[in-house]
C-alpha cells in the first residue's frame, strides 16, 4: 500500500497543467449579417463574393509578432522539435535559450521556422480539473483506508 502511495505521489509531483497549444488564427473572412433574399440578382451577388473571398490566401503570419522577448514557445525547425523561450531577434535571426539548458544558446533564421507549428506555452484547464479531482479521490480512498 505504501509502495502505491508513494507512486502516485511522484506521479502528482511530474504531472504539469501548462501545456503547448497552437493560437489558432482569427477568421477574416466577412460574415454577412443580413439574412439571404430570394432576388436572382443578389443570390448571385452574394455567391460571387464568398467565391472571391475564398479565392483570397490567409493573411501572411508575422513570426517577428508570434515569437516576442521572454515568451516560452515550442517551435518547428526543419522537422526537429525545440521548446525554447525568446531572448531576441537579430536581423533575420531567432536567437533563444533552451527551456530546460539556459546555458545553450540557439539561432535560427525566420525562413527555418515553420510558422503553423509555433505553439505558447499555456494552461490547461481540463488537466488542472482532473489532477484536482485525482487527489480528491485520493484523499478519499487514503481516510478510508485509515479509517478500516
Amino acid at each position: 500500500m505504501q509502495k502505491y502511495l508513494y507512486l502516485i505521489i511522484i506521479s502528482f509531483s511530474l504531472t504539469s497543467c501548462y501545456t503547448y497549444q497552437v493560437k489558432k488564427q482569427p477568421d477574416t473572412s466577412t460574415d454577412n449579417k443580413q439574412g439571404p433574399k430570394k432576388t436572382p440578382d443578389l443570390a448571385n451577388n452574394t455567391s460571387t463574393q464568398l467565391q472571391n473571398v475564398a479565392a483570397q490566401p490567409p493573411a501572411p503570419v508575422n513570426i517577428q509578432e508570434k515569437l516576442a522577448p521572454n515568451k516560452n514557445v515550442k517551435i518547428d525547425v526543419d522537422g526537429k522539435s525545440y521548446k525554447i523561450i525568446v531572448d531576441r531577434w537579430e536581423s533575420d535571426s531567432l536567437v533563444a535559450h533552451a527551456v530546460y539548458n539556459p546555458k545553450k544558446v540557439l539561432k535560427f533564421h525566420k525562413n527555418q521556422i515553420n510558422s503553423e507549428k509555433i505553439a505558447e506555452k499555456r494552461f490547461s484547464q481540463p488537466i488542472a480539473d482532473i489532477i484536482t479531482v485525482t487527489v480528491y479521490a485520493g484523499i478519499g480512498v487514503l481516510i478510508w483506508a485509515l479509517v478500516h
